[in-house]
């Protein structure tokens, strides 16, 4: 059974929309943990749109699954992940105007600034995984790295808008993820996965974390994010 990896951005969203003190994502993060989550995701974007500093360095300190955090390969970032050790970076690209993650990280395209962040943050200690599309370049790229594991980008089928498609990009993600385990990569899976969609993903041979945020947020604002969080277990297992 994959673990469960909550990302908690959007309690940070509603927070920000008012730039008040609350919803308070710390206080998020220890409801999800005492429902059962695997894991606390969040990113730090470089224009502070939702998380803040202050989220992430008391989360270190609150957090007692693991920590992961999600943010672009840049210097400054990097600092900030070296000064705070969370458990596990996940590596993903970021552009100010984008909604939300649009795609996966370009390996290929960026090796060498990848590989300067990678590098860093493995010396330190800190697992690492890449947030990459399911393409082959893409994952054997992500292992000439060194990192630990990946994060298969899952977003065109959760986008798919018939059965049809979404049967062929399942057969993608099947795929890609037999390419990461024969490259003995940790396959994580995220982006776009909801209490409708999530069991074929759940189901696929080796995966072993999925990070979902959104729909548990949006459900959580109806039911309580205990009741949210034991839902999408009871689902992925």
């Amino acid at each position: 059974m994959p673990k469960l990896g909550v990302n908690i951005d959007h309690v940070a969203t509603i927070r920000q929309a008012r730039q008040t003190i609350e919803p308070d994502p710390v206080w998020a993060a220890a409801l999800c943990e005492l429902a059962g989550a695997d894991g606390i995701t969040l990113h730090l974007r470089e224009d502070r749109r939702h998380i803040q500093d202050r989220d992430l360095r008391v989360m270190k300190e609150t957090v007692q699954v693991k920590l992961n955090l999600e943010m672009g390969a840049e210097p400054e970032m990097t600092q900030i992940a070296l000064d705070v050790l969370p458990d596990q970076c996940t590596l993903v690209p970021e552009k100010r105007d984008e909604l939300t993650t649009e795609g996966g990280l370009d390996v290929v395209t960026h090796y060498d600034r990848v590989k300067t962040c990678v590098d860093q943050l493995l010396g330190a200690g800190i697992e690492v995984s890449l947030f990459i599309d399911p393409d082959v370049e893409q994952i054997r790229a992500s292992r000439k790295l060194g990192v630990q594991g990946v994060e298969i980008h899952t977003g065109q089928y959760a986008e798919a808008t018939s059965e049809k498609a979404q049967a062929a990009e399942l057969s993608t993600l099947i795929d890609a993820s037999e390419v990461a385990l024969n490259e003995d990569l940790l396959l994580h899976m995220g982006h776009g996965l909801t209490y409708r969609n999530v069991i074929p993903i759940a189901q696929i041979q080796g995966v072993s974390e999925l990070n979902i945020g959104h729909s548990i947020v949006a459900r959580a604002v109806m039911v309580g994010f205990e009741k949210a969080v034991r839902e999408m277990k009871d689902l992925i297992s």
